[in-house]
């Protein structure tokens, strides 16, 4: 990152749940200037994601999504789309069961099957795959690594926060400064390289 000047336009991202091992090279001014804690997904957000994950499968109209998203308080995006997954597997594997049984009853009795002219029905995922599914939902993060997140955003917050008193000193009416201001503003040197223009 030393020599970022030479690509005015290049971002670095960088995730990770275990800020507590990062580097305190890379959170020198500077390298990453800006540092955000992003916390579990509320309610209206898992929602969200429900929807996401979903968007092509075909879901009942009797799964409420709401009801979803109320009971995962503290999951997240990983652990909901396990949830889908999971959901997604169990209508899948219903509709091979129903498949063999409706096979093995054409070999039995094709006559019969050939009178009731049987269709291809949609299948769904139904509120019982996501019943099902709820059994085994599990949380990836725990309160205990929530707390440890937290903690370090507000230790990070606060190292960086010395300058909140900082006050220029008062200007004179005329909009300029005084000769005894500590602050006052020196005459413009040399054009830089600026690092993030």
């Amino acid at each position: 990152m030393d020599r970022m000047n030479e690509k005015k336009r290049v971002f670095i991202i960088g995730a990770t749940n275990r800020p507590d091992i990062i580097d305190p090279a890379l959170l020198r001014p500077g390298r990453l200037d800006q540092l955000i804690y992003i916390p579990l997904p509320d309610e209206a957000s898992r929602v969200q994601i429900f929807k996401s994950c979903l968007r092509k499968s075909p879901v009942s109209q009797h799964v409420d999504l709401q009801v979803l998203a109320k009971h995962t308080e503290g999951f997240s995006g990983a652990d909901i789309t396990e949830i889908c997954q999971r959901a997604c597997k169990y209508a899948i594997r219903e509709d091979i069961e129903k498949n063999i049984e409706r096979q093995k009853k054409i070999n039995d009795h094709p006559e019969a099957m050939e009178e009731d002219g049987v269709e291809n029905e949609v299948h769904q995922i139904t509120a019982s795959h996501f019943e099902e599914s709820m059994k085994y939902a599990r949380r990836s993060v725990s309160h205990g690594d929530i707390r440890k997140y937290q903690a370090f955003s507000q230790t990070l917050q606060q190292s960086r926060g010395f300058g909140g008193d900082f006050r220029f000193a008062n200007t004179s009416s005329s909009g300029g400064t005084t000769a005894a201001e500590p602050f006052a503003a020196a005459p413009p040197a040399e054009e830089e390289d600026d690092l993030y223009s």
